[in-house]
């Protein structure tokens, strides 16, 4: 399973820091940038895969776990420093749990939302990797 922490340049300054994703920062074209808040206690996120998009996350506030399957095994991330991002790439299946309180998930995101492109069984998905593999 491929996914990869990447640093985000930092500017440090006394009146508070600053980070910026540009393009050259992650590996993709950014075409889609969403974020999730006031994620209840005990509320999930994700709970599919994409066949062609790309996502970056980052946690700008708080923190959260990011679990990465691709139907053989499976990774967890917590997520906590809005200085690093997580690349996921296409077909790696993804859950977001365990939201701290006021946790705020930035979601890059390489392609437009097309609901054609996502995977959202879990059963299916395993079908789908295996076939590929």
């Amino acid at each position: 399973m491929k996914y990869k922490i990447i640093k985000i340049p930092k500017i440090e300054d006394r009146r508070g820091n600053l980070s910026v994703i540009e393009n050259n920062t992650i590996p993709f074209e950014i075409k889609r940038v969403y974020y999730l808040y006031d994620v209840p206690a005990g509320a999930e996120r994700g709970g599919h895969a994409h066949k062609e998009l790309q996502q970056f996350l980052v946690a700008l506030s708080g923190s959260f776990d990011v679990i990465l399957k691709d139907g053989a095994e499976q990774t967890i991330i917590t997520l906590s420093k809005p200085y690093e991002g997580l690349l996921i790439p296409r077909g790696v299946w993804r859950e977001i749990k365990n939201f701290s309180s006021g946790a705020v998930c930035l979601v890059v995101a390489s392609e437009v939302f097309k609901e054609s492109d996502y995977i959202r069984d879990f059963e299916e998905y395993v079908k789908l990797h295996s076939q590929k593999n």
